[in-house]
C-alpha cells in the first residue's frame, strides 16, 4: 500500500488500450494512485515469452514497473510465473481482453494472485468488420481499388460483367458458424440486408435471427457463404478443414474473422486453387503475423486479407479500459469480482 494507504496500480497499456485509458477509468472508480506504462505492442511484434502467448515481450521492463504495485491493469503485459514471483506484492491482474492470454494462470493461483479480464468488449466492432470483410470478399472492393488507386487501371470495371460480377446478400443463403456475442451480432445486420441467415451452433439455446440448424454439415451443404464465430478449443481446432469445404456448393465463400485455427489454411488454398472456392476473408490465422511463405499470398486476387484488426476500434480500447477499472474499483471497495479466473 501507498503512504496514503491507497492501492498503487499499474496502467500498463498499449498503442491501443492506451495507459491514459486505462489510469483515466481507474481514477474515476476509487482513489487510487495509477502509474502508466506503455508496451510495444501491436505496433511492434511482439517476441516469444515463456508460458503465456499473444503478449508483449517486457518481462523486465513489468518487473520494474510493478515494485511495489497491488493491482495490473494491462493489454498484453506478460504475467509468468518470473513476474509474479518478483512481485510479491500484486493481489490482482486485469486484462483489457476477452481472455487473459497474456497470464500464466495457474501461476497465478499459486501466488494467490486474482486475474480477471473483459468479456464482450470488442464484440460490436468484430461483428461490424466481418460484415465488412464479407461484402468486400462478395463484391471484389479490394481488387478493384487496387487496379484503379495504385495501378491507375480501369480493368476491374470488368467485375460489370456477368461472368465476373459478385454477389449481393440480398436472398444469399449466408451461413453462421457460432452464435455467441458477435454471431449473433451479425445475423441481425445480414438479415436487416435481406440475406437468408441459418445458424450452426450447438451450445446456444432460445431464439436465433435466421434458422437454426441441427448439423454443420447441413449448415454447410446450404450456404453461398460461411462465417465463423466459434470459441477456438479442442473441440473446435480445424474444425473447418478439406472435407467440410468440399461440402460447400462451387463458387462459395468463406470469412473468417474469428481464430486463425478454426479453418484448415492449406484445405483453404486448395479449395481456392482448384476454384471449388470463389473467394474468402480472414483476419485471423493459424499464425501471426501471416509468414512471408504462406500460400495465401499467391491468391491474393480471391482474398481479403487483414492483420487481426476486427476488435481495434477506439470504441473497443475505451470500453476494455472502462470494464477492467470496474474490476478494479469492485476489489477495493471488497465487493465480488464480475469476471474472474482465479
Amino acid at each position: 500500500m501507498t503512504s496514503m494507504n491507497r492501492p498503487l496500480v499499474v496502467a500498463a497499456g498499449d498503442h491501443f488500450v492506451l495507459p491514459s485509458l486505462i489510469a483515466s477509468a481507474v481514477e474515476s472508480q476509487c482513489l487510487c494512485e495509477v502509474e502508466e506504462l506503455t508496451l510495444g505492442w501491436p505496433l511492434e511484434p511482439f517476441g516469444s515469452v515463456a508460458e503465456v502467448s499473444e503478449a508483449s515481450d517486457a518481462e523486465d521492463e513489468l518487473i520494474g514497473a510493478l515494485a511495489g504495485a497491488r493491482v495490473l491493469v494491462t493489454q498484453m503485459g506478460p504475467v509468468t510465473e518470473r513476474v509474479l514471483a518478483a512481485c510479491p506484492e500484486l493481489r490482482l491482474v486485469v486484462v483489457c481482453r476477452g481472455g487473459p492470454v497474456n497470464v500464466n494462470l495457474a501461476a497465478a493461483k499459486r501466488h494467490d494472485v486474482r486475474v480477471c479480464f473483459a468479456p464482450g468488449r470488442n464484440a460490436a466492432a468484430t461483428a461490424e468488420f466481418t460484415v465488412g470483410l464479407l461484402l468486400a470478399a462478395l463484391r471484389r472492393i479490394p481488387q478493384a481499388h487496387e487496379l484503379l488507386a495504385r495501378r491507375g487501371s480501369w480493368a476491374g470495371s470488368a467485375y460489370y460483367t456477368y461472368e465476373h460480377s459478385g454477389l449481393e446478400l440480398e436472398d444469399l443463403p449466408v451461413g453462421l458458424v457460432g452464435y455467441g456475442a458477435v454471431g449473433s451480432r451479425v445475423a441481425r445486420v445480414l438479415c436487416a440486408f435481406g440475406a437468408r441467415v441459418m445458424v450452426y451452433d450447438p451450445y446456444v439455446r432460445g431464439e436465433v435471427h435466421g434458422l437454426r440448424l441441427s448439423s454443420l454439415d447441413e449448415l454447410l451443404g446450404r450456404s453461398r457463404v460461411i462465417t465463423l464465430h466459434a470459441r477456438l478449443t479442442a473441440e473446435t481446432r480445424g474444425l473447418i478443414g478439406a472435407r467440410e469445404l468440399g461440402l460447400l456448393p462451387p463458387g462459395a465463400v468463406v470469412v473468417n474473422a474469428a481464430r486463425g485455427p478454426l479453418l484448415d489454411e492449406d484445405a483453404l488454398c486448395d479449395a481456392l486453387e482448384g476454384g471449388r472456392l470463389a473467394a474468402a476473408a480472414l483476419d485471423t490465422y493459424v499464425r501471426e503475423p501471416l509468414p512471408a511463405d504462406s500460400r495465401l499470398h499467391a491468391l491474393a486476387d480471391r482474398l481479403v486479407l487483414t492483420p487481426h484488426l476486427g476488435g481495434a476500434s477506439r470504441a473497443v480500447a475505451e470500453k476494455a479500459a472502462r470494464i477492467a477499472a470496474a474490476e478494479v474499483g469492485r476489489w477495493v471497495r471488497g465487493e465480488p469480482l464480475a469476471h474472474c479466473l482465479t
